[in-house]
């Protein structure tokens, strides 16, 4: 059974081809596969050390930021509107095969 591949670019700017797990966030799979994504609060919504750029092809295919995921992206020095995610926010599925993510700078 073919897990789902996530193509990562980490902050040195390298790219990668990473298997995930459905079912685990995001965060926990870069984190996990040291993605430069360090994940202080572990996935609390509530730190934005996990903060990532979702390519614009799949951006709309997620669901909305909640208002607090929101408010903390909107805070980072490298905030995109239509990119910027919490990557503990979301939640990997089958769905997402393929999807392309870029870890933010640090803050």
């Amino acid at each position: 059974f073919p897990m789902p591949k996530i193509n990562v670019v980490n902050r040195a700017g390298k790219q990668h081809v990473i298997e995930a797990k459905a079912g685990q966030t995001l965060m926990e799979i870069l984190r996990d596969q040291n993605m430069d994504v360090e994940a202080i609060c572990g996935g609390c919504c509530s730190c934005a050390t996990c903060h990532v750029f979702i390519d614009d092809a799949w951006a709309s295919k997620l669901p909305a930021r909640s208002a607090d995921e929101q408010e903390l992206v909107e805070e980072t020095e490298s905030y995109k509107p239509a990119n910027s995610r919490l990557s503990c926010q979301i939640k990997m599925t089958d769905a997402l095969d393929g999807i392309s993510v870029t870890v933010a700078p640090e803050e």
